[in-house]
């Protein structure tokens, strides 16, 4: 996707600050943060949201989960506890729509969220 802001990261033509990369993945600092610890996991495919990720590829949603959890090891937050959240349609808040997870930690996260 040409437009896709994320998929211009995984491209390098947009600079990200990216914390951790794999072979079908990329991790990357959220230029919003909303905790000490924001950041976004995301497929170097594209997919639109969560459920189409999850329906196209479930061995890769799993690779994004396990890589969100090593974001948050990485990080310092895994022990003391931390949030994955997927904003799936702009009525939930995505805002960028190439499927990404929220790692969220650092602070204490109420609920309910939002």
């Amino acid at each position: 996707m040409t437009d896709c802001l994320f998929c211009k990261i995984v491209s390098g033509d947009v600079p990200a600050e990216v914390v951790r990369a794999s072979e079908r993945t990329l991790a990357f600092r959220d230029i919003n943060p909303q905790a000490p610890t924001h950041v976004l996991v995301i497929p170097r495919d594209h997919h639109p949201n969560a459920a189409a990720l999850a329906a196209a590829d479930p061995g890769l949603t799993a690779d994004l989960l396990r890589e969100a959890h090593e974001v948050a090891a990485a990080e310092g937050v895994a022990d003391s506890g931390y949030r994955i959240v997927f904003n799936t349609g702009a009525e939930a808040g995505q805002t960028v729509f190439h499927v990404h997870a929220h790692v969220l930690g650092g602070r204490g996260l109420n609920w309910p969220p939002g």
